[in-house]
């Protein structure tokens, strides 16, 4: 059943969605003449997309669940903005029948596929069923009971959702009922659904899937594929249109277009959507899911084709016929890169608290295109001079920074230029993967799978761009502006500075930066600023202006911007870019605070979230590595796990805890300690990833 081919004119849409595609999709109305509606909770409030629209209605409350995942309360937002259309972007309700067919019933248009088509798909184990029957090639379902040790390893995932969550991969088979459960939890929590199945994992596999585009009136059109095989938790991070394994393979592109209509046709498909397959290094693929909405990273489609994709979903929905009976040809190459406010390095564990600046160089395009060679940026947050917000209840993607070039090479290297010389400023990013991997031999080659992080070495590639040298003389530029600004400040400033009315002075600065210290030292003078130390057999200090450094490393000059936050109650940040990368810098306080000195074996929450599960008590022994309890945060499963052997002695949390950064969660006293004044920050394990 499709929704309606009689053209039924859109004049207002309410995006039922947050963020950057709440944006995304702002931009395409406004340009189409439609006046925009945004939904927002207490948490975005003075978000860009609530602040952009021409209305904007309050969900009361700041957890998804109290908000966006409240389907009445955005159709009565839309009743009473007065919008006639609903597009629920992706995510959330995106992909809920249920959600669609109350739009419908409410008499707004649903700017989407048929809730039949939603409902086909939204069960993975019935959609394979159907996949199977229109001859699409797929992999094997298995029942946990039916899974061996010849068989493993086996993916578990979710039934009624994507984006990573509610996936794990099962390597042993003492592990398979634990993991089930665990990826039960997260898709109840997720999806309102705990259907999980298995299915044989293929190690090395390459993730591709087909944009289609269907009218009501029996045009379907495959707009091209895309490759997503650069994944970190089964969750996309970089994808490329089109695909080099598809480019290099004859007859494979003709075969996944055809496979992709048959499945769109299966289930009378209209509007957007996306056929996702796993396919082989030879060219052969299998029907993964079907994802009935638009995809994080269409961008990329659009700016290989020249389409608006949301323009024509409002078309389609609007009952209008594609404009064609062929979708256009692809032309160039576009890569996309999500820019995450986590850290590779510490299990992607995702960051909250304040971004200071996000100025990505370059940008040709917000929101659409590029129709010509450049970056375009499509982001959820806009610092002020206040910065931005990055809270706990969502996603913590920052931005989606897209190249589009003539070439691979050409579009690869360009946006590893724009995410290397960008300004990030205040939070911890995915930024040095992002930029390592793009530059990776075996990336530009085209040589991908689903495991190139783990191939490559993640570890490795979440490394910071600036290496030690360039760390240490970016610690000198700090310490030489903010002398500099000391001593512009006045006498009372340039005595607590340490400067006296002499010809010469030696002045030591450190800073942290991550776990360890860099102690610098320059001299000031009449003349100016100099290294002092290991740093004056290599660095001339050239230049020193207020917000900048032009040094001179053997010979070669090079400029490094300096940007310094202060916030009352925090660490002073400091963050230096320069061409040989950025580098973030802590200036320890002065004085320390006795009272903030916790416990020796004291586990600390990595970040605010909620205790979702706790496995010990007070009293029992433990080791090294054994998880102890389990918290929710950025809709991510972590584990906090003992750091050492020893006994529980406090557990001040209980299922249900709010907790902030740095509250002590439980505290493992190891008796055996050679140090017992150490302190313990235990080991936390990110489980869920989410698009």
């Amino acid at each position: 059943m499709q929704n309606s081919p009689t053209p039924a004119p859109i004049t207002s849409v309410l995006v039922a969605n947050r963020g950057e595609i709440a944006r995304r999709v702002h931009r395409t109305a406004r340009a189409l003449g439609m006046t925009t509606v945004a939904v927002y909770s207490d948490a975005d409030a003075d978000a860009p997309h609530t602040r952009e629209a021409d209305a904007a209605v309050r969900l009361p409350g700041n957890t998804p669940g109290e908000t966006y995942l409240r389907g009445d309360l955005v159709i009565e937002a839309a009743k009473a903005a007065g919008a006639d259309a609903i597009h629920p972007g992706y995510g959330f309700l995106s992909e809920n029948a249920g959600f669609a067919r109350a739009v419908i019933d409410a008499g707004l248009t649903w700017v989407g596929p048929p809730v039949e088509s939603i409902e086909s798909m939204g069960s993975k184990i019935e959609a394979k069923k159907m996949m199977a029957e229109a001859g699409v090639p797929m992999l094997t379902d298995l029942e946990p009971s039916d899974v061996t040790e010849d068989i493993l390893p086996v993916l578990v995932k979710a039934s009624a959702g994507g984006g990573g969550r509610g996936m794990r991969v099962v390597r042993t088979l003492d592990s398979l009922h634990d993991e089930i459960r665990a990826a039960q939890r997260e898709a109840k929590s997720a999806f309102g659904d705990d259907a999980v199945f298995c299915e044989r994992y293929l190690e090395r596999g390459r993730h591709i899937e087909v944009q289609i585009m269907a009218d009501a009136h029996g045009t379907v059109w495959a707009v091209g594929e895309r490759e997503c095989s650069i994944q970190r938790r089964h969750q996309k991070v970089i994808e490329e249109a089109p695909s080099p394994l598809v480019e290099r393979t004859p007859g494979m592109r003709e075969k996944l277009y055809s496979a992709a209509r048959d499945a769109a046709a299966a289930i009378g498909y209209t509007g957007a959507g996306t056929v996702e397959f796993l396919a082989t290094d030879d060219g052969e693929f299998f029907f993964l899911e079907m994802n009935t909405r638009l995809q994080v990273e269409h961008p990329v489609t659009e700016a290989t084709t020249g389409l608006d994709l949301v323009a024509l979903q409002l078309d389609v929905a609007a009952g209008l016929p594609l404009p064609s009976a062929e979708p256009p040809d692809s032309h160039g190459w576009s890569f996309e890169a999500r820019l995450y406010a986590e850290d590779p390095a510490n299990d992607y564990t995702p960051g909250s608290g304040t971004l200071w600046a996000l100025d990505v160089p370059g940008v040709s395009s917000r929101f659409e295109g590029p129709h010509r060679p450049g970056i375009r940026l499509d982001s959820g947050v806009e610092p002020g001079p206040e910065g931005a917000l990055i809270g706990v209840h969502y996603d913590p993607m920052l931005a989606k920074v897209i190249s589009y070039g003539r070439t691979r090479s050409e579009a690869c290297a360009s946006l590893a230029g724009a995410l290397g010389r960008a300004k990030v400023h205040g939070l911890t990013t995915n930024r040095a993967q992002l930029v390592r991997v793009l530059r990776h031999p075996e990336f530009i080659a085209g040589n991908l799978s689903t495991a190139f992080l783990d191939d490559h070495g993640a570890e490795a590639l979440a490394a910071p761009l600036a290496d030690n040298e360039a760390t240490a003389i970016s610690a000198l530029a700090a310490a030489i502006v903010s002398g500099t600004a000391d001593h512009a400040a006045g006498p009372v400033a340039l005595a607590q500075a340490g400067f006296r009315n002499v010809g010469r002075t030696l002045q030591r600065r450190t800073y942290r930066v991550g776990e360890d210290e860099v102690e610098v030292a320059y001299i000031r003078d009449r003349s100016g600023a100099r290294a002092d130390g290991d740093l004056s057999e290599v660095v001339r200090v050239q230049q020193v202006r207020a917000d900048a450094v032009d040094v001179e490393v053997r010979g070669v000059r090079r400029t490094f911007s300096v940007a310094r936050y202060e916030v009352v109650g925090s660490d002073t940040v400091v963050e230096v870019d320069s061409p040989l990368g950025p580098v973030s810098l802590i200036e320890p306080p002065r004085y320390t605070d006795p009272g903030a000195e916790v416990a020796a074996g004291s586990l600390l929450a990595p970040m605010p979230g909620a205790i979702i599960r706790v496995a010990v008590s007070v009293g029992d022994t433990v080791t090294a590595g054994q998880p102890l309890l389990w918290m929710e945060a950025m809709k991510m499963e972590h584990t906090i796990s003992a750091a050492v052997d020893g006994i529980v002695t406090e557990l001040p949390v209980e299922v249900g805890t709010q907790v902030e950064t740095g509250t002590i969660l439980a505290v493992v006293s190891d008796p055996d300690s050679a140090d017992p004044d150490s302190t313990y920050p235990g080991s936390t394990d990110t489980t869920t990833p989410q698009e």
